[in-house]
C-alpha cells in the first residue's frame, strides 16, 4: 500500500524519469517556461499595453524637460502617497518602470485604473503583490498622464 501511495505522488509531482544511455545519465523533466520576473515578483510582459484608451506610446530620444517639470510636481501631488522612486511602498517603486511595462500600459494604468484592475492581468498580479491595494483613479487628463510619463523618465 505505501508503495502505491508512493508511486502515485512521484507520478503527480511529475518526477524525473533518469535513464543510463552510452555510459551518461539523461535526465528527463517537463520543461517549464520562464518568463522574466520584475522586482516585485510580477511577470514583465513589454507587449501588454493596458486597457484604457492608450494604444501605443513611443518615447522620443530626448526628454521634454517643461513636461518632465509638471509631472515631476503631479507626481509630488498625487502619487507619493503610495510610491516613491526607489522604494517599495504601498505601490511599486517608479524606478525602471519602463524596463517592466510598456509605456502605453503605464499611461493606461493612470487613465484608467479601475478598467485595468478587472480586466489586466499584470494590474491583477500587482494588486495582489500590494496586498489588494487599489490605485485610485486620479481622474487624469491624458496630457496629465503624459506628463507623469515624462517625468518617470528621468527616474
Amino acid at each position: 500500500m505505501l508503495l502505491v501511495a508512493l508511486g502515485a505522488f512521484i507520478v503527480g509531482c511529475g518526477g524525473k524519469k533518469e535513464e543510463k544511455k552510452d555510459g551518461f545519465e539523461v535526465s528527463r523533466t517537463k520543461k517549464e517556461d520562464k518568463k522574466e520576473v520584475a522586482s516585485e515578483g510580477v511577470p514583465i510582459d513589454m507587449d501588454n499595453v493596458g486597457v484604457g484608451p492608450i494604444k501605443e506610446l513611443t518615447f522620443p530620444d530626448e526628454i521634454d524637460e517643461e513636461m518632465a517639470a509638471r509631472g515631476e510636481a503631479s507626481f509630488n501631488a498625487i502619487c507619493v502617497a503610495c510610491h516613491m522612486a526607489e522604494q517599495r511602498m504601498i505601490g511599486p517603486a517608479m524606478k525602471g518602470v519602463y524596463e517592466r511595462r510598456n509605456p502605453a500600459w503605464v499611461m493606461n494604468m493612470m487613465l484608467n485604473p479601475d478598467g485595468m484592475l478587472k480586466e489586466d492581468p499584470i494590474a491583477k498580479a500587482l494588486l495582489k503583490e500590494y496586498n489588494n491595494a487599489i490605485m485610485l483613479n486620479q481622474n487624469l487628463t491624458e496630457a496629465e498622464a503624459r506628463d507623469l510619463a515624462e517625468y518617470l523618465r528621468t527616474l
